[in-house]
C-alpha cells in the first residue's frame, strides 16, 4: 500500500534528501527547520544580490573585473555623484532610476 501524498512534497524531498545525504545527522525540529529556513534564504540572497549587481553595473554604478576566478565588483568612481543622488532618491521615497538612466 503506497502512503498518502504528501501535502508539501517539496519540503518533504528537501528534509529526505538531507538525511539521505547525511546519514549520521540527528536534529529535532528547530534545528531541522533551522537549516532549511537559512538554505532557502541563502539561495534566494544570492539570487537577488546577482540581480542587483548585474543592475548596478548595467547603470553604471559599478564595475566587474573578470580576470580572477569569478567576477569581482568595485564602485565606479566616475558615477560617485550619480550613485550618492540614488541613494538619497530612494531614501526620500522616490521609486526613479537614476538620473539621466533610463
Amino acid at each position: 500500500m503506497a502512503p498518502d501524498e504528501p501535502a508539501d512534497v517539496a519540503a518533504v524531498k528537501q528534509v529526505l534528501s538531507y538525511f539521505v545525504l547525511h546519514p549520521l545527522a540527528a536534529d529535532d525540529l528547530e534545528g531541522i527547520a533551522r537549516w532549511r529556513l537559512l538554505e532557502e534564504m541563502i539561495i534566494s540572497r544570492i539570487d537577488e544580490t546577482n540581480r542587483a549587481l548585474a543592475w548596478l553595473v548595467a547603470q553604471g554604478f559599478l564595475h566587474v573585473h573578470t580576470n580572477g576566478p569569478g567576477p569581482i565588483f568595485s564602485l565606479n568612481p566616475d558615477n560617485l555623484d550619480d550613485a550618492q543622488a540614488f541613494l538619497a532618491d530612494q531614501d526620500a521615497g522616490a521609486d526613479a532610476g537614476p538620473k539621466g538612466r533610463d
